[in-house]
């Protein structure tokens, strides 16, 4: 038989007071939801009521983010599509959302921007950049003009992991705020036959990987005296110290008398792509060979079956910067480019306060073999990799250097976040040193933004995109001027416009014939010659040779307009065809009198 519950007086008073505070919780969310429209206000920037509800102050794991490109596809079917372009290491879905009006245009030869984020598993708010972006444009079409612009005349690819297993390793397991920065591939990192057995433990339990210290009459280091729960400074040379660092939470799990020597995983997939690779010992982390890690092939792959993509974004962090190729010296840009992605760089050093437009090797470090290249130099199109996130923001000023600039840090920590993502030094077992202390940072802190930040810092990113995919070519056929020349002959001029700054194909596309040429089509009449406009104030005409029904254009430049001429013979209803790989299709009816 069971006993009786006996509560005391302390105890019932705790439960209803429990159970009151519930009842006020629900009260005060009934409330809420029953605001009338007249008791709100939407701020400039996102709508008050969106159709899918994402608080984007947090993270999302990769389920996480999937459940978000789901439900935008069940609340705007008519302009996204869920994608899966793949399967990582572990066996997770690398998945995506298309965005684009069906209705206003056949996607497949739309101008289409790609964009990516979190190569790197421990770059989580690059996800939420991409998310937030397929969120943004979602919501705001119909209601922002350039949005619903946009969205009709163009198309996006948004993949917000393109390495899963790294981001749900990172937020599942222990980590620091850099590791698990590559895949789930099996690496041996220390030479000694055995793959990923010696990473970093988490000693305490706490889900981070904190730093270790012991004490030692001998140590270089003592507790800071502003922030001793956590910080420690470094003495003078003629100074002793109470403590030496051990480095980060682990122990010798292969008894060879190292610590943390051989993790998980061991390369860098952004290292791995067919464009200025080189094999490890010249580019560490760059694996086997190009694309030979699932992730990055089904990148590969995809981007490759979709042609029409003009544009492309990638998103890593930190630092603040927008990155841009080259990656290695010797692929210098060529002047014409250059100035291009410059001006785009410049533009979004506006957008995004702290940040500084940078060319990847002269200004930051060489790599071989990343993700911009590849755009640039073997598929010829635009291509930014923008490291999110810059420490400027938490005071919005340059940090100091050093000990100073550590300070500036654990003040934030205390004073702007409460403490919250500062661990205390604590004593635990360790099974080589005896008693050691933990203590540090959350792997949340350093990285990544803090929750009140990061939804500015997906914003103005987000900003930076879409200016991006504006700036893609688009075509336009604006008019078509039909003049009699006797004897049944007419010259029909055809004026072709680029809306958008960039060229419908950049000079490193034209001078490595890297896609096809531009062609300009007319068809219902019989067409004896065709050319291009050289002058059209002096009627001068570039004859083409041969076939001349097809005119073909090395490229129609930016923001400009290009004028084809065609002879032709007959009269009666005809139609001009303009196609551009990655700047559409236009087309335009018209007739040409008997």
């Amino acid at each position: 038989m069971r006993s009786p519950m006996i509560l005391n007086s302390a105890t019932a008073t705790a439960i209803v007071l429990s159970v009151v505070a519930f009842v006020i919780h629900l009260g005060a969310t009934a409330a809420y939801a029953q605001l009338s429209p007249n008791q709100t206000f939407p701020a400039l920037g996102a709508p008050d009521d969106p159709k899918v509800r994402v608080s984007w102050n947090r993270f999302h794991d990769v389920a996480g983010l999937t459940e978000i490109l789901r439900q935008l596809e069940a609340a705007y079917p008519d302009l996204s599509e869920f994608l899966v372009l793949g399967r990582s290491v572990e066996g997770r879905e690398i998945v995506g959302l298309r965005v684009t009006n069906e209705k206003k245009g056949d996607p497949t030869t739309k101008p289409t921007m790609y964009i990516d984020g979190n190569i790197h598993g421990n770059e989580v708010q690059t996800g939420e950049t991409v998310a937030y972006t397929a969120w943004y444009l979602l919501e705001m079409y119909g209601r922002v003009e350039r949005v619903t612009r946009l969205v009709d005349d163009k198309a996006f690819f948004l993949i917000p992991t393109i390495n899963p297993d790294g981001r749900d390793h990172w937020f599942h397991g222990a980590a620091n705020p850099h590791n698990f920065r590559g895949g789930m591939v099996p690496i041996d990192e220390d030479g000694d036959g055995l793959f990923d057995e010696d990473g970093p433990d988490d000693m305490d339990g706490d889900g981070h990987l904190m730093r270790m210290r012991i004490r030692d009459p001998w140590g270089r280091y003592v507790p800071d005296p502003d922030f001793p729960e956590y910080l420690m400074i470094e003495v003078d040379r003629d100074e002793r110290g109470e403590y030496r660092l051990l480095g980060q939470e682990g122990y010798d799990n292969d008894g060879d008398g190292l610590i943390n020597e051989d993790g998980p995983g061991g390369y860098d997939a952004n290292r791995n792509w067919p464009w200025m690779w080189q094999p490890e010992g010249i580019q560490g982390g760059a694996h086997a060979y190009p694309f030979s890690l699932p992730e990055t092939r089904a990148i590969g792959e995809f981007v490759e079956a979709h042609p029409n993509i003009a544009a492309a974004q990638t998103y890593h962090n930190s630092g603040g910067m927008i990155l841009r190729s080259p990656g290695a010296e010797v692929g210098r840009m060529n002047n014409q480019d250059d100035d291009l992605y410059a001006f785009i760089g410049k533009r979004g050093e506006e957008f995004l306060p702290g940040y500084r437009s940078m060319v990847l090797w002269k200004d930051l470090y060489q790599v071989w073999g990343g993700e911009i290249d590849w755009f640039y130099g073997a598929l010829g199109l635009v291509c930014f990799s923008n490291e999110l996130w810059t420490e400027k923001n938490l005071y919005r000023k340059d940090l100091a250097g050093g000990e100073e600039g550590r300070r500036q840090r654990a003040a934030f920590l205390r004073y702007l976040l409460q403490e919250q993502g500062m661990t205390a030094w604590h004593e635990i077992d360790h099974p080589d040193y005896g008693k050691v202390e933990v203590g540090g940072t959350a792997k949340e802190f350093g990285r990544v933004p803090p929750s009140f930040l990061l939804e500015e810092e997906l914003h103005r990113n987000m900003a930076f995109s879409l200016y991006h995919a504006e700036s893609m070519p688009l075509i336009a056929i604006e008019e078509v001027q039909v003049s009699a020349l006797g004897h049944g002959l007419h010259r029909v001029r055809v004026g072709i416009e680029n809306h958008g700054i960039i060229p419908t194909r950049l000079k490193h596309d034209i001078d490595n014939g890297i896609t096809a040429k531009n062609s300009v089509t007319l068809t219902g009449l019989e067409v004896l010659a065709a050319g291009q406009v050289t002058d059209p104030g002096r009627d001068q005409v570039e004859w083409q040779d041969g076939r001349p029904e097809r005119l073909l254009l090395e490229t129609i430049p930016g923001l400009s307009r290009v004028w084809v001429e065609f002879l032709v013979s007959g009269s009666g209803s005809a139609r001009v065809r303009v196609e551009a790989l990655r700047g559409g299709v236009a087309e335009r009816a018209f007739s040409v009198p008997g």
